[in-house]
């Protein structure tokens, strides 16, 4: 008998608590910072790359349980939403001399 599905339920909840108490705070507010033309300082770098690593290394857990894939997706979008906008307000930034 595989003791899987309890492991993976205890992860599962482990990284919903991390998301909704830290991930989804932080994020929130760094789509605030860009939205108002911010760019990303490194520390925002680090831990969207954090984001990234960790998100590639629950894929498993994902494709073992796709009841969660459209949350993780969404999520994603959002993570994608800030990179994209920090990276366009670096243009801005770049062109006008200093940040916007």
């Amino acid at each position: 008998m595989s003791e899987q599905p309890d492991v993976d339920a205890g992860t599962i909840a482990a990284l919903m608590l991390r998301f909704k108490d830290y991930r989804l705070p932080r994020a929130r507010r760094l789509l605030a910072k860009v939205n108002g033309g911010a760019v990303l300082a490194d520390e925002d770098i680090r831990f969207l790359k954090n984001v990234y690593d960790d998100g590639t290394r629950v894929m498993p857990l994902i494709n073992r349980h796709p009841e969660y894939a459209t949350l993780v997706s969404k999520v994603m979008g959002l993570y994608t939403e800030i990179i994209n906008k920090g990276i366009e307000n670096e243009g801005l930034s770049d062109t006008k001399g200093d940040p916007k």
